[in-house]
């Protein structure tokens, strides 16, 4: 039996990551795409890296088994923004990525759990990571979201907030797609 999470799992906490994010965003999030994370160094200027992302229960999370500059910069300052490339390219030519931005929190302990189900997409189901007997605890990050955007069928697709319509025509209003309707959520 496959014992990976369900991404899609609702939450007692309130509108989360399925209310606030298209279909498509929400398979690019459950895909085996790296996440360019990105937070602020105590000068303001920004610090990148990479991570596994995954959802659970309504967040975006990643784990980290050492305490890291991000997680040092996310204590200081809890901004964050994510980025995840898609392998799709639209019809203009350009490759589709999602932009999220948010509030972290971070918890210690859960790490090695994490890593091990965020294994399952990105390296196989046979694979036992970390590899180590045992993993120190580490750290779990989980991003509450405050805007999406990108390019790809998910920009600016929030169900719990739709940006007002200006009463003149934009460009990016005349190249946007038709309005999408909600999913329904039981």
């Amino acid at each position: 039996a496959d014992a990976r999470p369900d991404p899609r799992r609702r939450s007692r906490y309130g509108p989360g990551v399925p209310d606030r994010l298209s279909d498509e965003a929400l398979a690019l999030l459950a895909s085996d795409a790296v996440a360019t994370v990105v937070t602020l160094d105590a000068d303001g200027s920004p610090h990148m890296s990479a991570a596994w992302v995954g959802i659970e229960d309504e967040e975006i999370v990643f784990a980290t088994l050492p305490d890291q500059r991000k997680l040092a910069n996310l204590r200081r300052d809890p901004r964050i923004a994510l980025a995840v490339q898609s392998d799709r390219v639209n019809e203009w030519g350009l490759r589709e990525y999602l932009v999220i931005n948010g509030t972290a929190r971070i918890t210690e302990g859960g790490a090695p759990d994490m890593l091990q189900r965020l294994a399952w997409t990105y390296l196989g189901p046979s694979v036992v990571f970390p590899a180590m007997p045992t993993p120190p605890p580490g750290y779990v990050t989980r991003v509450r979201i405050e805007r999406v955007s990108g390019v790809g069928p998910w920009r600016g697709y929030t169900c719990s907030q739709r940006p007002p319509t200006p009463p003149w025509p934009t460009w990016r209003a005349l190249l946007a797609p038709a309005p999408r309707r909600c999913p329904a959520r039981s």
